[in-house]
C-alpha cells in the first residue's frame, strides 16, 4: 500500500515470480545443493581406485553444472528477489524485517559458494596426484556451503507456511518472536529434510540423464559411473519419501485440504483417479529402470532414463507450485494476505475503505462520476497480484465460467465477492467497504465485452497512481 503498484496483465505478476522461482529450484537443488557433494563422492572413489578417465567424465559433468549454475542458476536468484519485491514489496520488507540476519548470513555464505565452485572447477586439472586430496576438501567445502543456502532459505519459506505462534521449536529458554522462534518454526526440519535427499536424488537422475551424451562407450567408466549413481540415487529415494509424508503431516490441515486444487485444477475431482493411476506408473517404471542401472549397469537403458528425468523435474516443479498454492489465502500465514495487506488491518479497511489508506492511486474516494476508475484502483490494490484482466487467471474467465452464455450482473458479482472466500478459502476476504465492492464490480462488469488488458502504472506512469 506504500509502494507504487507493479502489474503485467498479459502473463501476470504471480506467474513472473513462479516462472523465476521454478527455474532457479529446478537448478539450485540438483545441479548445486545434490551434484557437488555427489560429485565429490565419485571424484573420491575414482581417486582412490585411480580411475583417471572418470575423473575426466567428473569434469565434463562439472563443466555442464558450473556454467548452468554460476549463469542461470544466480540470475534466478537474483530475479527472485527482484520479482518478489516488485509484486508484493510489503511481504519482502516484513520478512526482512525478522529475518534479516539469516538472509544477510545466506548472503555471505552466497558469495564464498561462488568463489569455492569456481576455485573447484578452475584447479581441477592442476590439483592431480598427491594434490587431489585438497581438490576433494575444496569440494566438500563447496557441497556444504551449498546446502546451507538452502537450510537457511528453508527457514524462511517454513515460516510463511506455518509461523507457529512464534513458538520455540526446540525446548530451550528463549523469547517469543525472536529470530531463532521465527527460523526453527514447525516446519522447518520437515522440509530440510525433504529437499536434501530430493536434492540428492534428482542429481543423481540428471547425471544419470546427461551420462550419455557425455560418454557414449559402455566400458569401465561407464560401469563404474552407472552403478555408484543407480546405488545412489535409490538410496535416497526412499529417505524422500519418507521426509515428504513427515513434512505433509506437519503442514495446517487448512492447507492439506487445498492440495488437489493445487495439483491440478479447481476440477480435480473429475479426473484425479486417472492422475493416480499415471503416477504410480511412472513410479514403477522409474524404480525398475534404477534397478536395472544398478544391478546390469551393461544393459542399462540409456533412452529410459528420459523418463525418471522428466518425472523428477515434474516432481519438483508439482513441489513448488503446490508448496506456494496452499499456503493461501496467506503469503505469510496469519499475518499477511497474498494480496499484501496485513489481516490485523482489515477491520480498519472495512470501515474507512481501502484506498483513502492507498498511497499510489487515482482516488481515494468512490462517488458516482469515478466509480469506474476507483474500481480500477481497487483492482490493483486488491486484486492485481493474482489476477489479470484478460491474461492467465483472469477475472473476465473467472466470471465466464461462473455466469456462462449471459450478461454480468453487478449485484451478483459483488455479492459473490463479498463471500467467495467461503467457497474459494485461497482467495483473501475483500478488504474494503460495501462502496468500493462496487465499483470492483462495475469495473469487472464494464471489461465483459471488451476483455481488455489492464496496463500497470510501470506502463502509464505513476502521475495516474
Amino acid at each position: 500500500m506504500d509502494f507504487p503498484m507493479f502489474h503485467l496483465d498479459f502473463i501476470g505478476n504471480r506467474m513472473v515470480v513462479a516462472i523465476t522461482a521454478i527455474i532457479h529450484i529446478l537448478i539450485n537443488h540438483p545441479m548445486a545443493v545434490g551434484a557437488i557433494p555427489m560429485v565429490t563422492f565419485l571424484e573420491w572413489r575414482a581417486h582412490k581406485k585411480g580411475l583417471v578417465a572418470v575423473d575426466d567424465l567428473l569434469y565434463k559433468i562439472t563443466f555442464v553444472f558450473f556454467i548452468i549454475t554460476t549463469s542461470v542458476g544466480a540470475m534466478t536468484g537474483v530475479g527472485i528477489w527482484f520479482t518478489t519485491s516488485l509484486v508484493n514489496p510489503d511481504a519482502i520488507g516484513s520478512l526482512l524485517r525478522v529475518f534479516f540476519w539469516a538472509w544477510f548470513i545466506e548472503w555471505i555464505i552466497f558469495v564464498l559458494e561462488v568463489s569455492f565452485i569456481m576455485i573447484y572447477f578452475l584447479t581441477w586439472k592442476k590439483y592431480r596426484g598427491e594434490r587431489k586430496k585438497t581438490h576433494i576438501r575444496i569440494g566438500l567445502v563447496l557441497g556444504i556451503l551449498s546446502w546451507l543456502t538452502m537450510a537457511i532459505i528453508s527457514g524462511i519459506l517454513g515460516f510463511m507456511m506455518n509461523a507457529g505462534g512464534w513458538q520455540p521449536f526446540f525446548r530451550v529458554w528463549t523469547p517469543n518472536s525472536s529470530l531463532f522462534t521465527a527460523f526453527f518454526n514447525p516446519l522447518y526440519l520437515p522440509q530440510l529434510l525433504f529437499r536434501t535427499p530430493f536434492a540428492f536424488m534428482t542429481a543423481g537422475l540428471f547425471f544419470l540423464f546427461l551420462l550419455p551424451f557425455l560418454h557414449k562407450e559402455k566400458d569401465r567408466v561407464h560401469q563404474f559411473i552407472v552403478r555408484i549413481l543407480g546405488i545412489w540415487t535409490l538410496f535416497f529415494a526412499p529417505l524422500t519419501v519418507a521426509a515428504g509424508f513427515w513434512y505433509w503431516k506437519r503442514i495446517p490441515a487448512y492447507m492439506a485440504e487445498q492440495a488437489p486444487v493445487a495439483l491440478t485444477t479447481q476440477n480435480f475431482t473429475q479426473w484425479y483417479q486417472t492422475l493416480l493411476y499415471i503416477l504410480l506408473g511412472v513410479s514403477i517404471l522409474f524404480l525398475l529402470i534404477l534397478l536395472v542401472g544398478s544391478i546390469v549397469p551393461k544393459r542399462f537403458p540409456k533412452l529410459l532414463m528420459v523418463v525418471p528425468f522428466l518425472a523428477a523435474i515434474t516432481l519438483l516443479g508439482y513441489f513448488e507450485r503446490v508448496r506456494e498454492f496452499i499456503r493461501k489465502p496467506y503469503v505469510i500465514q496469519d499475518y499477511m494476505y497474498a494480496n499484501g495487506l496485513r489481516v490485523q488491518d482489515y477491520d480498519l479497511y472495512k470501515e474507512d475503505g481501502i484506498l483513502p489508506h492507498a498511497t499510489f492511486v487515482s482516488h481515494h474516494s468512490v462517488t458516482e462520476e469515478n466509480k469506474l476508475e476507483a474500481g480500477k484502483d481497487v483492482f490493483m490494490v486488491t486484486c492485481s497480484r493474482c489476477h489479470t484482466m484478460a491474461g492467465i487467471n483472469s477475472v473476465n474467465t473467472k466470471f465466464d465460467d461462473l455466469f456462462p452464455d449471459r450478461q454480468w450482473d453487478e449485484q451478483q458479482i459483488s455479492a459473490f465477492m463479498a463471500t467467495m472466500h467461503n467457497v474459494r478459502p485461497f482467495m483473501p476476504p475483500f478488504p474494503g467497504n460495501d462502496a468500493e465492492l462496487d465499483a470492483l464490480a462495475a469495473y469487472i462488469v464494464a471489461s465483459q465485452n471488451r476483455h481488455f488488458r489492464l496496463e500497470g502504472p510501470q506502463s502509464t506512469g505513476l502521475t495516474d497512481y
